[in-house]
């Protein structure tokens, strides 16, 4: 992966739905589409259009699985990102809470293979 620009990184953190996924993908390990959804309570063509343009950031990387498919934060992601992301998630801790309370409350969940948990 080439080196990420920091002027790309934080013009792609700028909206407020990119950066609530992103930091909810990276307090949860993992997450697929309908996930997302639901936590956000927000339509599946606008989560999967930001899931895109993180994914196209180098922030976000996808794997399939069946039906589904999960996104999680890129592993190639240099040192410095995952400290501005850290920083990020210290200032939304108290959004990412209710975020996630809604996420254990959700029926359906897909389950992963018990080899990522």
């Amino acid at each position: 992966m080439p080196e990420l620009d920091p002027v790309r990184l934080f013009k792609c953190l700028a909206d407020e739905t990119r950066l609530t996924l992103t930091l909810l993908i990276r307090e949860e390990g993992e997450l697929c589409v309908c996930e997302m959804t639901h936590a956000l309570q927000e339509s599946q063509p606008k989560v999967s259009r930001h899931l895109a343009q993180l994914r196209t950031c180098g922030l976000l990387s996808d794997r399939r699985e069946g039906q589904w498919v999960y996104y999680r934060i890129s592993d190639e992601l240099p040192g410095w990102v995952a400290q501005v992301l850290a920083a990020a998630e210290k200032g939304e801790a108290p959004r990412l809470v209710e975020l996630q309370q809604r996420l254990q409350g959700m029926g359906n969940r897909p389950e992963r293979r018990a080899a990522l948990c």
